[in-house]
């Protein structure tokens, strides 16, 4: 077991995780947030907003100290904290939300802006990072495998590790970022190579790894689904395979995150002589979050001992508009307070400086005694324009029905809010390749999310008089990604577009897809 004997040898030991096993939630994250204050208690962030006086209720018993942190500390979305306090971290000013300068930044539009925000990456964000990826191949020790998967190698498709240097910063991919400073004892397994890694033309590494794909024993890929699905296609195509586990025989588990898995399930099995392990994570630019720690789940645990500090608030329309933001007056709850099955989305504080931040993510307990959450979906990522409040869940596992009763791939798909005459519609751009009636589809997209949401079935009743479907190509999707610069590495279709995104792809649909 090559890999968890290098961890052990290395003095790297399952302490932390055992920790959060046997530990109050709460009072990891009491220390946590301390830690995190402490560590930032003499940058200007921290003297604005009294951190050494927040910190006084420490010592304190009960959970003061949270009602204390967030009467002194505003919440804050990408905008607002980048216009306040971080663009001075890309001029290279020290100590302002995070002690020192801040080196990296990881470029991410999420998947609905145009702009890329440049989210901070410090040192000991990357340090957290890789504790956490640690602790996710300890986890590996709860399975059933076989002893030689560890001496196989790890596949991971991400961003190019060459990353842009202004003279101040460097920026790219948190992957690439991440990546480019893997430890010398993981590098042995590490595939396709740093100097694969680097190339920031997709096609032409996608090209290269596709040419040194025989010379490889892979057990285990990591990547979104989307990618990595076109990156074995690729592979089979070229060497006339069957199944990827002609070249690969002991590929055995798939890390994935970013997107829910189940859209892409069919097509990927159709690859496989076996099926995998699936393992889902929850790595977002701003951090290591969450990650499957146990098999025959689909849920991932919150990491509570490992840089950062979770706030939750209900996703409700009480606490948030339209376009995602936070109203006025909304109450954040800490771990303590939180409710299995309740959509919530999440504020974090965290080691690489940001404080009471809106990450953008929806997600819902499934077990408080042991911290586990699904995610989903996005806060800006929803559809209500007249009160039906569609999720990206619920769109998720109505595809996912469409496409086991019919027994087609429907691999991507986007939904855009438009009006109809003095009412509303939705219009559904779903691509698959294989030969479908957009009718039929409709017809059982909309039946399937009247079963899920009780709030759609009263609206289509009323003000959501229109659906609309229309089959692409699954192609379409990509292509659309190339032109916008978002091709490869870690990122993902949305699921649902908005303003100048929308009308940008109304425009490239029409001109693509004659």
């Amino acid at each position: 077991m090559a890999i968890l004997g290098t961890l052990l040898k290395r003095g790297i030991r399952l302490r932390e995780s055992l920790e959060q096993e046997y530990s109050s939630p709460i009072e990891l994250q009491k220390l946590e947030l301390k830690k995190l204050l402490i560590a930032a208690s003499k940058t200007e962030f921290g003297h604005k907003y009294k951190f050494k006086e927040i910190l006084h209720e420490f010592i304190k018993k009960g959970n003061t100290f949270y009602d204390v942190y967030k009467a002194n500390v505003p919440a804050y979305n990408y905008d607002k904290i980048y216009e306040e306090w971080w663009y001075r971290l890309k001029e290279g000013d020290q100590n302002i939300t995070w002690p020192g300068a801040i080196k990296h930044f990881a470029l991410s539009s999420g998947t609905s802006g145009s702009t890329s925000k440049y989210i901070p990456i410090s040192r000991e964000m990357v340090n957290a990072i890789r504790k956490t990826g640690v602790r996710q191949i300890l986890a590996l020790s709860k399975y059933d495998l076989p002893d030689r998967l560890f001496t196989t190698g790890i596949l991971m498709l991400g961003g190019s590790t060459d990353l842009e240097f202004n003279g101040t910063y460097f920026a790219g991919d948190l992957s690439g970022i991440t990546t480019g400073r893997l430890p010398i004892w993981f590098q042995r397994f590490y595939k396709p190579g740093l100097e694969i890694a680097k190339n920031k033309n997709w096609g032409e590494k996608l090209e290269k790894i596709v040419e040194n794909a025989p010379k490889w024993d892979i057990g285990i890929i990591v990547g979104v689904p989307a990618w990595l699905q076109i990156l074995l296609e690729k592979i089979i195509e070229r060497y006339q395979l069957n199944t990827i586990h002609d070249l690969w025989p002991n590929l055995t588990i798939f890390v994935h995150g970013g997107v829910n898995f189940e859209p892409y399930k069919k097509g990927f099995e159709k690859l496989l002589s076996r099926p995998l392990i699936y393992m889902e994570t929850y790595l977002a630019s701003e951090g290591f979050l969450a990650f499957q720690a146990f098999p025959n789940r689909k849920s991932m645990r919150l990491v509570l001992n490992n840089g950062i500090f979770y706030e939750f608030i209900r996703f409700t329309k009480e606490n948030f508009d339209e376009d995602g933001e936070i109203k006025q007056g909304a109450e954040t709850l800490s771990i303590d307070q939180v409710e299995e099955g309740v959509e919530y989305a999440i504020l974090i504080s965290t080691c690489a400086g940001a404080w009471r931040y809106l990450i953008g993510d929806v997600i819902k307990f499934v077990s408080l005694a042991q911290s586990e959450i699904v995610i989903t979906g996005r806060t800006k990522h929803f559809l209500s324009l007249c009160g039906e409040h569609l999720s990206v869940d619920n769109m998720n596992k109505a595809i996912e029905l469409v496409s086991n009763e019919l027994n087609i791939d429907i691999r991507e798909f986007t939904v855009l809010g438009r009006p109809h005459g003095t009412l509303f519609g939705h219009h559904w751009y779903i691509g698959t390749d294989d030969k479908v009636d957009a009718a039929q589809i409709r017809a059982l997209l909309d039946e399937k999310l009247k079963s899920l949401n009780d709030d759609y079935i009263v609206e289509r009743q009323h003000a959501l008089k229109e659906i609309k479907v229309k089959i692409l190509p699954q192609a379409i999707f990509y292509e659309w990604m190339r032109s916008m610069g978002k091709e490869g590495g870690q990122n993902k279709f949305p699921r649902v577009l908005k303003g100048n995104k929308a009308e940008e792809w109304l425009a490239y649909v029409q001109e693509n897809n004659k």
